[in-house]
């Protein structure tokens, strides 16, 4: 029941802004190919938190608009789709009509260090404030949710949560830390976000993590 109340909260949430696209209800007009783009997105999520034994989830800070946008999974590509390297997704076909498949740094380098050590299939991935949120006018930009919008963000990741109990979180960034911090959730940890030059930082933060829970 609590992925039911998840899926219904990202989903049916009555949130409109001119500055903010929700992946598993918009289409997006200038790249999606058809209608039927946020099913086939959000059928993209229900595989990927189709994972029987998770050991973590890692919480980032919302959507950009070269990953979660197009691809509905939080730090993943259209690329990582189509090339068939994120578990329980096979191999899929392209919904957008850009030149090359879209392409994130922050989820190859993720999905990368996840592979090296070996727990990819082990992991979900999720974002405090769901939806993405971009500059005025500007949908192929990100920008930093506010405060407001991270609460907005609380009801589908306790929903989450509620479904994965026991689960180790560990936050990606401030804004993470910030939504835990408004359910009573102490992150496992606080790891660098990859972008912006903390890639270095982020995969010596897992590594750490991985080897003490070896």
């Amino acid at each position: 029941m609590a992925l039911d109340a998840f899926f219904s909260l990202i989903c049916d949430n009555p949130y409109n802004s001119d500055w903010v696209f929700n992946p598993w209800r918009d289409r997006c007009f200038d790249f999606d190919l058809c209608e039927a783009a946020p099913r086939q997105r959000l059928d993209r999520l229900k595989r990927h938190l189709e994972c029987k034994h998770p050991t973590r989830i890692l919480l980032g800070e919302a959507p950009g608009y070269q990953g979660c946008r197009y691809s509905g999974v939080a730090f993943t590509s259209e690329r990582l789709l189509v090339e068939g390297v994120i578990p329980r997704i096979e191999p899929t076909p392209r919904i957008t009509s850009r030149e090359r498949p879209f392409s994130e740094p922050s989820a190859t380098i993720i999905w990368g260090i996840l592979e090296e050590l070996g727990v990819a299939h082990e992991t979900l991935l999720w974002n405090a404030f769901p939806w993405h949120p971009h500059g005025p006018g500007a949908s192929l930009t990100n920008r930093t949710p506010s405060i407001k919008e991270l609460r907005m963000g609380v009801g589908a990741l306790e929903a989450l949560l509620a479904h994965f109990q026991g689960v180790q979180v560990l936050a990606l960034g401030r804004s993470a830390e910030k939504t835990l911090r408004m359910l009573g959730v102490s992150p496992k940890a606080a790891l660098r976000h990859p972008s912006m030059g903390g890639a270095q930082r982020f995969r010596e933060g897992l590594r750490d993590l991985s080897a003490a829970s070896a």
